[in-house]
Formats: C-alpha cells, structure tokens, sequence
C-alpha cells in the first residue's frame, strides 16, 4: 500500500471519529482527547498535558468504560485568560453530561451561571459559577454535585481563550444573529454574519443587552459550537487537525485519561451521536441587591430525574 493510500485511509478514518465526536459541546470539549488519542501518537504529549487530577470531598465509582457503564461528564467554560483576564476567574458555562451507551443517549443540560445554590466547601449559598472562583474545578464538582445529587465521574474545562483560539483555527465561523447589538466596541449586525475568534468570543460573551438575559447568552454559546462543529468537520488533511488541537493547548483541562478516550470511541458512538439538550429554568429574585435564579423544587426534581435516568444502567 502507498503512502498516499495509507495517507487517505488514515484520513478517512479520522474524519469519522471526528463526525461521530463533534455531534454536541461534549464532543468540541473531548476534541482534545478522542482525535488526540487516535491521531496524534507522535505528539502525545499535548494529550498528556490536558490531563489533571482534582481531589474530591466525595470519590465517585470508578467507571468500567469497557463494560459500557453510563457515566457523567461536567462541562465548563471558565473565563480565565479572556480578554486578558489572569486570574482564576468564573465558570462561565457550566453543562453536566450523562451518556448511556445502552439507551444510545447523551443528555446535556445547562445550568444558568446565576443559579443560587450551596457552594460546598464554602459554607454559603451564591451563584453557583462563584465555586470556580473560590475552589476551582473540585469545588464546581462538589457543587453540582450537591444541587443535581448525582456522582460526577469526569471533567472537561475550556477557558474562553481556547474558544477564541478554536475559532481561528477552523478558519472563522458563520452565526446568524437574531438582533443587533454593539458590545466592546464592535458591531454585530442582524443575520448571518462571519466571526473570527475574536468576535466571536465577544459575541458569546453579550448578555445584558439581550432580552432573554442569560438564557439568549447560552443560545449563542450554542451557535459559536456548532459553526466550530461545521468547520471542524469540513477540514481536510492530519494538518488541519493538528492545529485545531494545537489551538487548544494548555486551555484544555480534563481528568478522561490517554487511554480511556479509545474506550470511548469504541464503545459509545452510539451515545455521543444522539444529544438531547435540556436548559434548567430558574426564576429570577434578588437579595442583597444582587441577581440570582432559584430554579424551584419541581424544575429541580425533574433536571435530577432525567440524569438519573440516565445514569442508571
């Protein structure tokens, strides 16, 4: 076989994993390890390097990702390193992910960065995005976990300059915007538009102009992922790929090993290729002249039974 044969197989295949990847934001976040995994040997360091351990107040059950056992993943974009920030920042998107390889299900759900609920290790009850400031990545999981009472298996973490990054490195996106609004002196028209990362990040980043607050923010968080998730799909060639990867770099954090993404693409196609996405809708009240949303025990009980359903074998 020639090397070109080999190039173009080796490509094909590729392409595959990545369409079967990038189906949802979980597949964008584990872009990083899945592709990595399975194209970049030569480089495995930059896999190596998204990988990081946090200490837990409680250990969730080891998954037998081999044995196709359902398992959760919380997802968050957090804001250090955007428009020049250094500091820890805040989790600017929080999404937790169950995926059941039995019923062929991935559910994604949102939960809006304002939600009042007790910030475990803290002592207190704030916004829940306020956990990645206070305690970074282990204080969000024991949050979530508390609220949504389910085990968090695994993390991913994208800090919104990777977004910026990505953005650039798929060549640019198209976003068709419902209304017009100008946000750190740029101008976004209504309709389709193009983006690079830069303005892009800006656009996903827009919130009190918007009449639907938070929500509208995390719609066209939503638009950002899929015009990354068209681009993706449409590059050709290991090159196109590499620097997608290499765009990300140290803004990828997760504790999915090296070694479990090839379980993951084995035996959860099915899964990752059926997303359905939930939102949790709070309501809006104020204390101490400050904003938050209390999503109310019967929002609450339903969010928690659909993923617990989900876990369940």
């Amino acid at each position: 076989m020639g090397k070109k044969q080999r190039a173009f197989r080796r490509t094909k295949k590729l392409k595959k994993i990545v369409r079967i990847l990038v189906s949802s934001l979980l597949m964008i976040l584990l872009l990083i390890i899945a592709v990595g995994g399975k194209v970049l040997y030569d480089v495995k360091g930059t896999t190596d390097a998204a990988y990081e351990s946090v200490a837990r107040t409680q250990k969730a059950k080891p998954i037998d990702l081999k044995h196709k056992e359902p398992f959760s993943v919380l997802l968050l974009g957090v804001d250090t390193g955007a428009l020049g920030r250094t500091e820890q920042g805040r989790s600017d998107t929080i999404m937790v992910a169950t995926v059941n390889p039995t019923t062929e299900q991935t559910t994604l759900v949102s939960l809006p960065r304002d939600t009042y609920a007790e910030i475990v290790g803290q002592g207190s009850f704030d916004k829940i995005n306020h956990a990645y400031a206070f305690g970074g990545t282990a204080m969000t999981i024991a949050t979530v976990e508390k609220l949504l009472d389910i085990p968090i298996n695994y993390y991913v973490t994208i800090n919104m300059e990777g977004i910026e990054s990505l953005v650039d490195a798929v060549g640019g996106i198209e976003v068709s915007n419902p209304f017009a609004f100008t946000y750190e002196e740029t101008e976004f028209p209504i309709g389709l538009q193009h983006l690079n990362g830069s303005n892009a990040l800006k656009y996903v980043r827009m919130r009190y102009d918007d009449p639907e607050g938070d929500y509208g923010r995390q719609a066209r968080q939503r638009q950002v992922i899929e015009g990354i998730m068209k681009r993706t799909v449409s590059i050709r060639g290991l090159s196109g790929y590499q620097e997608i990867l290499a765009s990300l770099g140290d803004n990828i954090k997760t504790d999915i090993r090296f070694k479990d993404a090839e379980s993951l693409i084995r035996n959860y196609r099915g899964a990752f290729s059926k997303v359905e996405s939930e939102q949790a809708k709070g309501e809006g009240f104020m204390q101490d002249d400050i904003s938050y949303q209390r999503i109310l025990p019967d929002e609450l009980a339903r969010i928690q039974g659909l993923l617990k359903k989900q876990l369940a074998k």
